[in-house]
């Protein structure tokens, strides 16, 4: 018990929180794609404190400093619709909007557990940097424009279906972690956040690599990958060697780079894929004609979830049970009463 609270209290730290950004490959009108999941891990277990709710949500909006009152169904939807694209199979949907409703069901706890002063009594915020995404109706309309009645009747759908359900592991709702797509095989909390979580481990999801821009290469010149690393890297010794500037050498099962050396200091991939806006930690690196040039391959920290090998799965037959199976083992479905 008293290493679960280690790892626990460990992993606070790391993941206080970890963005979940919107970015669309499909066209705007496709909806979002979330690279990440706010996450945060209590000192001790948080099921027996606040029981899973029906109530509204309070969400701080970061633009006007209010705290919104938004109904359980109305946050799920905009959550879906700022996290995942609206033309992806009905039971993907479905996973997504399970892993958006548990997320915030965990959030409200932690809020009432450990309040915090920048949220002004709210249960979270629609800080994306912060936390997962959430789109209100107006940002709705906004952003699908003409196809908003077709693409919100998609999801809303698909959330009513499930509005009922969270995950949760030994009765707490779980970090419900998600990206847009791995490098083939997720990854584990442990390589990426530093401690282990038991149902964010490594599974299969080797249908993302036929994602699209599953695999993507930049170039970046001597003077900017200076500049970058130098900024990120405060104090490193590059030299004048170019090639040995930035190299992985740890890597793990699932394609992470674990570490890289960095001029004359190691650091983490995470850190390098920080450095130099890469869309993963899943990278590599060779030199072409004073350039450095790197590959990635998935997109997002690759824990949990897989948003495009959810979809897969759907296409292939797999209910929303069957992917949450699948991305989060040996957890359970709880009604929540909503």
């Amino acid at each position: 018990m008293k290493n679960k609270l280690f790892c626990a209290i460990l992993l606070s730290l790391v993941i206080t929180a970890v963005p979940a950004l919107p970015v669309c490959f499909g066209g705007r009108a496709s909806g979002g794609e979330g690279d990440g999941d706010a996450a945060y891990i209590p000192e001790a277990g948080i099921a027996d404190e606040t029981a899973l709710s029906a109530e509204p949500y309070k969400v701080l909006d970061t633009a006007t400093g209010k705290v919104l009152i938004v109904p359980v169904r109305e946050y799920v939807i905009g959550a879906v619709c700022a996290e995942m694209p609206a033309n992806f199979e009905t039971e993907a949907l479905k996973a997504q909007a399970v892993a958006a409703h548990t997320y915030a069901e965990r959030q409200r706890i932690l809020a009432a557990r450990e309040p915090r002063g920048e949220l002004c009594g709210a249960d979270f915020s629609n800080d994306t940097s912060k936390y997962q995404g959430y789109f209100t109706e107006e940002k709705i309309r906004e952003y699908f424009g003409e196809n908003y009645d077709e693409y919100y009747g998609r999801i809303s759908s698909a959330a009513d279906e499930v509005l009922s359900c969270v995950i949760t592991y030994e009765d707490e709702p779980i970090i419900a972690a998600f990206h847009s797509m791995s490098s083939g095989m997720t990854e584990s909390a442990e390589n990426a956040w530093g401690a282990a979580v038991d149902y964010l481990v490594p599974v299969d999801s080797s249908q993302d690599t036929k994602a699209p821009k599953y695999e993507e290469q930049v170039r970046i010149g001597r003077d900017e990958l200076r500049d970058r690393l130098e900024a990120t890297f405060d104090g490193v010794e590059l030299g004048d060697d170019m090639e040995k500037w930035l190299a992985a050498a740890e890597i793990s099962d699932s394609g992470t780079v674990l570490t890289a050396r960095v001029g004359d200091r190691t650091a983490t991939g995470a850190e390098v894929r920080e450095a130099l806006g890469l869309r993963s930690a899943d990278f590599d690196v060779r030199y072409d004609d004073g350039q450095a040039v790197i590959t990635t391959r998935g997109f997002g920290h690759g824990v949990g979830m897989s948003q495009y090998g959810a979809n897969a799965m759907a296409s292939a037959g797999s209910t929303w049970r069957e992917i949450i199976a699948h991305y989060y083992p040996n957890c359970s479905i709880t009604e929540t009463g909503s």
